[in-house]
């Protein structure tokens, strides 16, 4: 047995040679590193809101003589909020369930619920904002209101670039179908989606529930 049949054969010439610097590298399928690099700005985005939520943790108590959670918020609503959140996630599921099943009409369907389901609350939100902003319960007004805008804001932001990032790979596969560029991203919208929606479920607890508690 040559010593040259137990080396990779993407690094042997015809004639059984090893080569050591080849003059092509070896072929990766497209999109190889796509999930890999998209786990790491997810990773990244999680340091965010971990130092978001620990300066909300620390100064959140701070309400400067101003208002404080108990005067500002809203539970009902912020519930609902949150539902037309968790029912995007759902719908999403169902999208990608589609997806697999390559029906991609019924696909489409699914993800323009789910972003009618974003909008709302997004504007649910915004009405949140303006009725606090109205009140005088503005992000300067106090540590805990800037803490708050800050950390429920960039969430916001978020939901808002995902929804931009829904309807722009609606148009993708309305044009080229479900070629596997568009799966793949598809998958990573996936993933973000219920990130922010895990996300939410720690702003719900950690930021409304528990500062209707103090």
């Amino acid at each position: 047995m040559s010593h040259a049949a137990s080396l990779n054969p993407d690094y042997v010439d015809e004639a059984g040679r090893p080569i050591y610097h080849p003059v092509e590298e070896p072929h990766h399928p497209e999109g190889h590193s796509t999930m890999l690099g998209f786990w790491m700005y997810l990773m990244s985005d999680c340091l965010i809101f971990a130092m978001l939520f620990a300066v909300y943790a620390v100064i959140g108590g701070n309400y400067a003589a101003g208002p404080a959670p108990k005067d500002l918020f809203d539970l009902p609503l912020v519930a609902l909020n949150t539902s037309m959140l968790l029912f995007s996630s759902i719908t999403y599921g169902f999208a990608m369930l589609a997806m697999v099943k390559n029906r991609t009409a019924q696909m489409q369907t699914w993800l323009a619920i789910t972003g009618v389901f974003g909008l709302c609350f997004l504007g649910i939100e915004l009405y949140e904002f303006a009725h606090m902003i109205h009140l005088g319960a503005t992000p300067q007004r106090s540590a805990f209101l800037s803490a708050f805008f800050i950390l429920v804001g960039t969430h916001g932001l978020h939901v808002t670039f995902g929804c931009i990032w829904l309807v722009t790979l609606m148009i993708q596969v309305w044009q080229k179908g479900l070629i596997p560029a568009n799966k793949r991203r598809l998958m990573c919208l996936s993933l973000f989606w219920h990130f922010l929606d895990v996300i939410w479920i720690g702003v719900f607890t950690f930021v409304y529930l528990f500062g209707m508690l103090r």
